[in-house]
């Protein structure tokens, strides 16, 4: 660990509300780690902090892939402190009726809008832990609270955010780490 700054890890932050999230983290004063599934999204993050004089670093990730998110945790700590700051937002939509619905539409989009989270908030409270502080910000959907016509795997995926998170808050609160849901 060569790096002293604050660190936040965005996931899905190359673009949309992750690459906002990102910015704003930056303007904090945070040097901001961002995922994307792609080499060329990953630059991307890098290449706009750049330009706007931010500190940061985008690196490729699979954040629904356990491997992957060790691998990725492993390079992040090998010249970073361990993040204070995660905001899970790496989300996917395969929108339509349920009787349309295939199964892999349906557990690709809770893979990756739910299972990342179970794995990035898993990789990261040992670190936090250790820290005794922390602040896991996973982003769901009003859609996950009221649902929507033609989105029944994204609902289900959202909602399951929420839960997950009010059971984190629970198991990590005392621990002086935060656990919250934003729901746009």
């Amino acid at each position: 660990m060569t790096d002293t700054k604050k660190i936040a890890l965005v996931t899905g932050a190359s673009r949309g509300i992750g690459k906002a999230i990102a910015i704003e983290l930056a303007q904090a004063g945070f040097f901001v780690i961002g995922t994307a599934t792609t080499e060329a999204g990953s630059a991307a993050i890098s290449d706009y902090l750049a330009a706007a004089g931010f500190e940061g670093k985008g690196f490729s990730a699979d954040v629904s892939n356990e491997e992957s998110v060790t691998a990725l945790f492993a390079s992040i700590l090998a010249d970073h402190d361990a993040p204070l700051v995660i905001v899970n937002n790496a989300g996917i939509t395969a929108d339509n009726l349920l009787m349309r619905m295939g199964e892999e539409d349906f557990d690709k989009v809770i893979e990756v809008n739910l299972k990342s989270v179970f794995n990035m908030t898993k990789a990261v409270q040992r670190t936090m832990l250790k820290q005794r502080k922390g602040s896991i910000i996973n982003m769901s959907s009003v859609v996950g609270v009221k649902g929507n016509a033609g989105q029944t795997n994204y609902a289900a995926s959202k909602a399951g955010i929420i839960g997950f998170s009010k059971s984190v808050a629970l198991e990590l609160g005392s621990r002086n780490i935060r656990s919250n849901v934003i729901a746009p």
